[in-house]
């Protein structure tokens, strides 16, 4: 038998928590001392402490939690129901993070909003490509990085079972829709050189040749904003217009994400004002 502060220590929980558990009848000591009111617990206890505390963790109320003990639920059913909660704190994470990387892209904008980088403008032949395809909602992070980075892994496993012998690095690139409210098409690619036979699923492509402003962005992805902006207010201020989607390549994506280099291309055409 155990104080009510040993029971305690070892449920990992306070002293009040267990007064209160008893108070509901949730819990009730193994024993009461006639003449202090001492309570004690035993062993076999912690098991029933275990299932009061994870069905709170899931988000049952106190009460709730007396009518599923009353119901006797078991082991395996609280281990379920954990598990799935689980699951959708795990996808809460991974959005909040999405979100975080989103704060955190606008406050790198809007500090370098008066610094400018090597912007290049570069004619970029029409290149054949295998491809694969995705639509996305927006070019926000959260729609984006869900989508392109499965599509871009993807593209590696099925090339390996391919005959297309790849000729330069990953290229993402985008296409407008035919309507503003429509999905965003997304092509993950690689250039390749001869002819593919047997392509795997992937389709062959050619990537049309393209006037584009281009400059260096190095560091995570979730970082491209300020890149693209940056391109935007220089293909204004010197006259041109966005001509189609724009594209990226990965001209580094070894190791850690913060040592990436990807070229940001913007398509452009000479503007009509």
């Amino acid at each position: 038998m155990f104080t009510i502060g040993e029971f305690a220590r070892h449920g990992r929980v306070s002293v009040r928590m267990l007064r209160h558990y008893d108070a509901l009848g949730l819990l009730r000591p193994a024993r009461v001392d006639p003449h202090t009111g001492y309570r004690s617990y035993s062993a076999d206890q912690l098991a029933t402490l275990n299932r009061i505390v994870a069905l709170k963790e899931l988000g049952f109320g106190l009460g709730e939690v007396g009518e599923l003990l009353a119901e006797q639920v078991t082991p395996e059913q609280v281990r379920g129901m954990l598990l799935l909660r689980r699951a959708e704190l795990a996808q809460q994470l991974a959005a909040d993070r999405l979100r975080l990387a989103e704060v955190e892209a606008r406050l790198r904008t809007l500090e370098s909003e008066h610094a400018m980088s090597d912007i290049i403008v570069k004619d970029l032949p029409a290149t054949r490509v295998v491809r694969l395809t995705a639509t996305v909602d927006s070019f926000s992070p959260e729609a984006i990085t869900p989508v392109v980075r499965p599509l871009c892994e993807e593209l590696g496993r099925r090339l390996e079972g391919s005959d297309a012998a790849p000729a330069g690095p990953l290229v993402c690139y985008y296409e407008k829709p035919a309507r503003e409210d429509d999905p965003i098409v997304v092509h993950a690619a690689l250039p390749v050189s001869g002819a593919v036979s047997e392509p795997n699923g992937l389709e062959v492509a050619e990537l049309p040749a393209a006037r584009a402003a281009t400059l260096l962005h190095r560091g995570p992805m979730s970082g491209v904003l300020a890149g693209y902006q940056e391109l935007a207010r220089w293909t204004d201020e010197h006259g041109h217009r966005a001509e189609g989607f724009p594209r990226e390549t990965y001209l580094h994506t070894s190791g850690d994400e913060r040592e990436w280099v990807v070229e940001l291309q913007e398509p452009i055409a000479e503007s009509a004002r």
